[in-house]
């Protein structure tokens, strides 16, 4: 498949909205649906015990994928992660892989959603009062559809972020492999709340040498002299980032994995996030000071465009309805 055509005729049109809503729902899933101890549930009615581990000590893993225009984008890739990922946890659960997929896309129809967030996650759960042996506990599996999440409002889209390079460090891969998406988010909470401080949009955190790493649901991109740079090592190995790869390959522009000094960021031509929830995100300003002339970079809309029109089309999707 070639996509070098549609990205030449690419003119970084108005960011998407939001479709129709789907088919006819019960009002009580308006909003939302659970999967919470085999049964649907309104998301606002789903519960989890306090005692699960998963909500006392972040002992899970989770995935996200979303729904666009009624496709899930990237399903398989994403219920492979999930399904490797509990196995590095020594995670089991009742439900075959083609059966996860079933449950989080009957948590879509039954909200009646076509640009859907879908979150899937299994934790520890718990075992006989008094254990603390994680081999005793049973493990629990959820899910949910709720309404598309963009992680920058339109105004910010399209502006473009401004990001803060936080002091505070990535919890290191030797400790909690970040390829496991987990909920160990305390170190990109507070590097949030600094660049709140700062004035800025989000932030990115830095690993023990100073090379930057990732932010709060994102990837970073780098572009110098038209050549594409991303973190390698100490980062997730996020959907939209492996999709830009991708992209960025037959559009004969390859993206190289490394490491990334703090300097490359800020003296680079253009830096794009990439997240599931917003796809593309421009960086215009690093903690305040303009990025090249300001504007998103030229690249950076090329690349924008081709993900967004080529979702418009249902690419890697598969059909929620029908």
């Amino acid at each position: 498949m070639s996509l070098a055509a549609d990205a030449d005729a690419a003119l970084f049109p108005a960011l998407p909205g939001t479709e129709p809503a789907g088919p006819p729902i019960d009002p009580r899933f308006e909003g939302g649906t659970a999967f919470v101890d085999g049964e649907y549930v309104p998301i606002l009615e789903a519960r989890i015990p306090l005692i699960d581990r998963g909500f006392l000590r972040s002992d899970a893993t989770y995935d996200v994928f979303h729904v666009w225009r009624g496709y899930a984008f990237r399903l398989e890739d994403h219920l492979d992660r999930f399904e490797r990922n509990m196995g590095k946890l020594h995670f089991k659960i009742p439900y075959a892989k083609a059966e996860i997929g079933e449950i989080c896309l009957e948590c879509v129809r039954r909200s009646g959603l076509t640009e859907s967030f879908v979150l899937m996650t299994t934790t520890r759960g718990f075992g006989p009062r008094g254990t603390r042996d994680p081999r005793l506990c049973t493990n629990r599996f959820y899910a949910y559809a709720v309404p598309f999440v963009w992680i920058a409002d339109e105004a910010a889209r399209g502006r473009g972020f401004n990001l803060h390079v936080s002091g505070i460090e990535r919890i290191r891969p030797q400790a909690v492999d970040p390829t496991v998406k987990n909920f160990h988010w305390i170190d990109l909470t507070m590097g949030q709340m600094e660049a709140y401080d700062a004035g800025c949009d989000t932030e990115v955190l830095v690993d023990s040498e100073g090379h930057i790493t990732e932010g709060p649901g994102f990837n970073v991109f780098v572009v110098k002299g038209g050549r594409i740079t991303t973190p390698e090592g100490g980062v997730f190995d996020g959907m939209t980032r492996r999709t830009v790869i991708e992209m960025a390959a037959e559009l004969q522009n390859p993206v190289t994995e490394r490491l990334v000094a703090i300097k490359e960021l800020v003296e680079a031509d253009e830096v794009f996030l990439s997240s599931t929830a917003g796809g593309i995100i421009p960086v215009t300003q690093i903690d305040g000071r303009p990025l090249g002339d300001g504007q998103p970079g030229r690249l950076t809309k090329r690349i924008h465009d081709l993900y967004w029109g080529q979702k418009a089309k249902g690419w890697l999707g598969t059909k929620v309805y029908g």
